[in-house]
């Protein structure tokens, strides 16, 4: 009798901890699951989509050349993007990641794109930027094209419906982040439209796209962020200012997919 009783409490012993177990293993897999629930893809801008204003400040105090300056600030992006969206817990494919690894992929997706200047969305309201019809009119006999003043940035724009879909069945990503231009501005650097002397600081903007394995667009525009005129060590830069622009864009693509999810 008794050994039937130890019998019997081994198997209640068993059983409970083969249940704990599996709800451990089940909670896991639903926290994987949740962690996981998008991978970003990020592309890098085009080599030529720089602008170095800054180049020659930063050889001086460094020696690196306009190509090393160039690849360090593209790396240095993608580097902090992924930093970013890993701690906003993405999964993250960074094509800059393993150049060698991924360059096919890259010059494939460089190969379907096109690029042009529209108005800066709202970020408030966004809404997916639109080319804007140039008005003309006739004066005195001539063909006169108005120009819209408003600030612009560079839009990716795919031309071939089959890239993203290939991406998404090779990696599983499902959102794809384009840094579309990068511009360092030196001190007194203004917008075309801007009055007076320009901003005292240096500045960095980020012109970008997002997209999801759909094909929807779901943020698009540029991030600023100023820094001192005196800064010219890129590693610096990198870790102090273009993290900073890393989570903005983070922010705005959760809040872009939010509002997908509402829709």
């Amino acid at each position: 009798m008794r050994c039937s009783c130890i019998i019997f409490s081994f198997l209640v012993l068993t059983i409970g901890l083969s249940a704990q177990e599996s709800t451990i293993s089940q909670k896991k897999t639903t926290e994987r699951e949740s962690v996981a629930a998008h991978k970003a893809m990020i592309i890098p801008f085009l080599p030529k989509l720089y602008l170095g204003e800054i180049d020659r400040n930063i050889n001086a105090e460094t020696k690196l050349s306009s190509k090393e300056i160039r690849h360090k600030f593209r790396d240095g992006l993608n580097e902090q993007l992924y930093k970013a969206f890993k701690t906003a817990k993405y999964n993250v494919v960074d094509l800059m990641d393993d150049t060698v690894k991924y360059k096919k992929d890259l010059t494939g997706i460089y190969q379907y794109l096109s690029y042009e200047y529209l108005k800066v969305p709202d970020q408030t309201n966004y809404k997916v930027p639109k080319k804007e019809k140039q008005e003309k009119k006739i004066e005195k006999g001539q063909v006169i094209v108005e120009t819209n003043s408003d600030k612009r940035f560079m839009e990716t724009r795919i031309t071939s419906p089959k890239v993203v879909p290939a991406l998404y069945t090779k990696y599983k990503t499902d959102i794809f982040v384009f840094i579309n231009q990068l511009d360092m501005l030196a001190s007194g650097s203004k917008d075309p439209v801007e009055m007076g002397l320009g901003n005292p600081n240096r500045k960095i903007v980020v012109h970008y796209t997002v997209y999801t394995y759909n094909g929807n667009e779901i943020n698009s525009g540029t991030i600023e962020e100023e820094f001192d005129p005196a800064l010219n060590n890129p590693k610096k830069i990198i870790d102090k200012h273009f993290s900073k622009i890393a989570l903005t864009l983070v922010q705005r693509v959760n809040k872009g997919l939010l509002t997908l999810d509402q829709k």
